[in-house]
């Protein structure tokens, strides 16, 4: 009985030997909507990679951005946490160093693994910018960054083999895989695409993928299909796009541009797998695939992203993990899950604790049960002017809420209440259905529990108190007016 003891003692010592580290692939675009790939139900795109992915690992149905919009999304990714907290977006202001020391990509360096970040970073830190010397690889760039790698000063040594960046950051990827094996260490590689983010630019090589190809136009496409929305969401930039964008006179021309950049994307990814398989560490690396935001493309009579309709702020993701049974079952999660869930979950993965500064939670328990964890609530928000357009959602369950707080001579507060599960296209707003009474005030009563905690969890700085007072059901517009600034102050 002794000498078996002893030998499980050894094997066991043996086994966690073999246990090291894995790898960790973090890929994101920019501007991806879940109705541009294969593995998501549209069959007039070629996402060969992507699909090929979501077959070996998991595909999430109900994954949201917090916030829809590349600053502020990408500050929710680093940090674990929503934007209020982060104090970071456009026209509030970057992020403080305090924070950003709590972020996945210090926190693992920290922990001995080497990382890699190329793209665009979209953030800065105080004191520190964009970063580039907070990696032990960096190709990234500030601003949104440039199509044209040369113009990209930390990529440009790619330029002469893949002009246009989509690619060079498949070959970067593929330069800091091969380092980190020589090195024998594990890494943490973030992608960050431009692609497919606007003016659009895609690579010429793949002009033949979608010449002269139609699209099936979504059946919420259009203007009709957005009577029934708030006039505020009317008032910004995502409603003339609509027409500005072509998206009502050019629909296939405009979708077929948008389609070549992700397919670029896509070919990148190949390119990664390949050079995984070819070191071979594809059997302890996981990758993670998603999008900073959606868009719109002309659901409802709307282009762009931001506000928190489902094209916008639902969004795609794919998690491969080969260690798990799940992997290669070609399995899909419909539990609530969002951006501020990739920092614990990239943390869990190196073997780290999530900080208690987080909002998030770790995704790697999905992988092992899809049908249990996630969210019981998300919020969703939008802090990007104009004023009108400013708000805060609520996912739970199936049912979204969002409270449209601003008013003038023409317009009063608006709520919206949709059942996502029986009209995933958004389609009949159920505020004033009598069946959907008691449905609204516990959602009403879910929004209040989120605005409390903005206000007690809020950065003091970056003007994020003030969506205390704006965002509040009970106040009047007397006193929300107190907040806006002078030019927000004139549509009043």
């Amino acid at each position: 009985m002794k000498l078996a003891f002893l030998i499980l003692a050894f094997v066991g010592s043996l086994v966690g030997q073999e246990q090291v580290p894995p790898n960790i692939i973090f890929l994101m675009a920019d501007d991806q909507n879940t109705l541009s790939m294969g593995c998501y139900g549209n069959p007039e795109v070629e996402t060969p990679n992507m699909d090929r992915l979501a077959n070996d690992g998991m595909i999430f149905d109900r994954h949201y951005d917090t916030t829809a919009i590349c600053m502020g999304s990408r500050a929710n990714v680093f940090t674990g946490m929503y934007e209020y907290k982060t104090g970071c977006n456009f026209v509030h202001g970057d992020m403080s160093n305090q924070i950003w020391s709590k972020s996945y990509p210090v926190r693992l360096r920290e922990a001995g693994y080497l990382t890699a970040f190329a793209g665009k970073f979209g953030i800065v830190v105080d004191g520190k910018g964009i970063c580039k010397d907070e990696f032990d690889f960096y190709g990234g760039a500030k601003g949104q960054t440039n199509y044209a790698t040369s113009k990209n000063f930390s990529m440009k040594r790619f330029a002469k083999k893949y002009p246009h960046s989509t690619l060079s950051y498949g070959a970067f990827s593929k330069e800091v895989i091969r380092k980190s094996v020589e090195k024998k260490k594990p890494f943490c590689l973030s992608i960050s695409f431009k692609a497919p983010h606007r003016p659009t630019t895609p690579d010429p090589r793949f002009d033949h993928v979608y010449k002269g190809k139609k699209f099936t136009k979504p059946a919420n496409y259009g203007r009709r299909y957005g009577e029934h929305l708030s006039p505020q969401s009317k008032e910004g930039r995502q409603f003339e796009r609509f027409e500005s964008w072509d998206y009502d006179k050019n629909y296939d021309e405009v979708m077929a541009t948008y389609y070549q950049q992700i397919y670029a994307i896509d070919f990148a990814l190949g390119m990664i797998r390949d050079e995984l398989k070819s070191q071979k560490i594809i059997d302890n690396t996981v990758i993670i695939y998603t999008s900073d935001n959606g868009f719109i493309c002309g659901s409802h009579g709307y282009g762009s992203k931001v506000l928190p309709m489902e094209e916008s702020s639902r969004v795609p993701l794919i998690i491969f993990d080969p260690r798990v049974e799940s992997s290669g079952k070609k399995l899909r999660c419909d539990r609530l899950t969002g951006n501020i869930d990739f920092a614990p979950t990239i943390l869990e993965l190196a073997g780290l604790e999530a900080t208690e500064n987080m909002d998030g939670k770790s995704l790697l328990p999905l992988l092992e049960n899809s049908k249990e964890g996630g969210h019981e609530t998300l919020a969703l928000m939008n802090t990007y002017p104009p004023a009108p357009t400013t708000c805060m959602s609520i996912v739970s369950g199936p049912f979204k809420y969002t409270y449209w707080w601003f008013e003038n001579d023409e317009m009063k507060p608006t709520e919206e209440l949709f059942n996502l599960k029986n009209d995933p296209l958004e389609l009949t707003n159920l505020v004033q259905a009598p069946k959907h009474k008691k449905r609204l005030e516990i959602m009403r009563k879910k929004y209040d529990f989120q605005l409390k905690h903005w206000k007690k969890e809020a950065v003091k700085g970056n003007g994020y108190q003030k969506y205390v007072t704006l965002f509040d059901r009970y106040l009047d517009v007397v006193e929300k007016a107190k907040m806006l600034s002078s030019r927000d102050r004139k549509k009043n």
